[in-house]
């Protein structure tokens, strides 16, 4: 089988190359002038005819990325592997200022500044562009592709260090300075910031990177009293840094002044009320007991005065009557009522220091109360709070010097409810009041 099928392909061989040979001797027995022959090409050209559609259109020079600075230009012309007479070039979605020669596919841009400041090109930014060719006259024969563009600076941007409040600032002891520190980048970022300071300040935060805050409350005692001025001025001092260790500082120079210490001033002022309430307290107990004297020996002196005058009345109404021995009564009862005079004013002797005592006491207590509710706080922050303070401990030593002779006894007895009471009564009000 397979020998027979052998022969008939050499034999089909031989038949096709017979016909091929016998073709070949008639065109060379032909001559150019006769009628067969004219008009016809030789059977042995065989004409490579090329279609321009089936060959795919391509750019065989396209850049997919261009990467251009600030004021330079570009010049690129895109070939293709046709004849360009025949095409035409167009751009989508280009940027400002890029163009194309519709011609001959060169590619032209003058990246002016003016672009970039006004906002119409940015810095670092890929801009993609469409690029497309087309046959004149085969709409099927065209290319679509693109390419990217970026734009970069060639201007060296500092980056600075900044704070949220001006180069000086001026502070009392005891208030609380805060701002922030922040960051200006340039073409390198600032990646550390470093604080320093001409002296110690305690309890103030650390800034270790942009917008930090610093915080910081000096403390009364911040001052000295041999500081110039009763001030001091503190320079702060933040330095950042970037990948290249450039660095930028920021200062800010803080004025601290002297001021009065509030929460232990008003702490002294307080204590100074107690002090003078709790030695009013005591004034009034002595007051009480001087003027329970004096009401006693009052009392006994009064007492003696009615009998001397009883008796003394009784002896002249006795010695009127009828009756002899009532008549000698009556001679002998006025001098028994005179002799109870020395009698009275040895056993019940006025008390004149005592009742001046207790007036002077009175008028201290009254005195020391109204110091007390003239200075009172008008706040926490009362800016006469040292005056009063002073004018109250002035007042207590004078008072305290004044009655330094007059015992002061302490009540373990009557509360301050009850000395009170007793002190603002009508009575006590009544005897001690200035009469005219």
């Amino acid at each position: 089988m397979r020998a027979l099928t052998f022969c008939i392909r050499k034999t089909l061989g031989l038949i096709v190359l017979c016909i091929f040979s016998g073709l070949w001797l008639i065109a060379q027995d032909r001559q150019p002038g006769d009628s067969a022959y004219h008009g016809r090409k030789h059977l042995d050209t065989f004409p490579l005819i090329v279609d321009s559609a089936e060959t795919a259109l391509r750019i065989k020079n396209l850049n997919p990325y261009f990467t251009l600075h600030v004021d330079s230009s570009l010049s690129y012309k895109l070939e293709i592997n046709k004849d360009q007479s025949k095409y035409y070039w167009f751009l989508r979605n280009p940027p400002v200022g890029l163009r194309i020669n519709k011609d001959n596919g060169l590619l032209t841009f003058k990246s002016e500044k003016s672009f970039f400041l006004s906002g119409k090109l940015k810095y670092d930014y890929q801009y993609r562009v469409s690029v497309g060719v087309q046959n004149l006259e085969l709409a099927n024969d065209h290319m679509d592709t693109s390419f990217y563009i970026t734009f970069y600076n060639t201007d060296i941007i500092q980056s600075r260090v900044k704070t949220t409040i001006g180069s000086t600032v001026v502070i009392d002891e005891g208030d609380t300075v805060a701002f922030k520190v922040l960051c200006e980048n340039g073409n390198f970022p600032i990646e550390t910031i470093t604080f320093f300071s001409n002296m110690p300040v305690k309890g103030a935060s650390l800034v270790k990177k942009c917008d930090d805050d610093f915080i910081w409350s000096p403390a009364f005692d911040f001052v000295k009293e041999s500081d110039p001025g009763k001030e001091r001025t503190v320079v702060l001092s933040f330095v950042g840094a970037n990948k290249f260790m450039i660095r930028d500082t920021a200062q800010v120079k803080i004025i601290v002044k002297d001021a009065l210490n509030y929460p232990l001033t008003v702490e002294d002022f307080k204590l100074t009320v107690n002090v003078i309430n709790s030695y009013v307290l005591r004034l009034k107990y002595t007051f009480l007991q001087l003027d329970k004297g004096v009401k006693r020996t009052k009392s006994t002196r009064t007492t003696f005065d009615i009998t001397g005058s009883t008796t003394a009345l009784t002896g002249s109404i006795l010695s009127s009557s009828a009756s002899s021995n009532s008549q000698n009564i009556g001679k002998v009862m006025p001098s028994v009522g005179v002799s109870l005079v020395p009698v009275k004013e040895a056993i019940a002797p006025q008390k004149v220091t005592e009742q001046n005592q207790a007036s002077g006491i009175r008028t201290a207590i009254k005195r020391l109360e109204y110091m007390v509710s003239d200075n009172a706080l008008v706040g926490e922050r009362d800016p006469d709070i040292v005056r009063k303070t002073n004018k109250l401990k002035e007042e207590l030593k004078q008072m305290q010097v004044q009655l330094v002779d007059i015992p002061i006894e302490i009540s373990g007895e009557m509360s301050e409810k009850e000395l009170n009471q007793y002190f603002n009564s009508p009575k006590v009000n009544k005897k001690y009041r200035i009469k005219r």
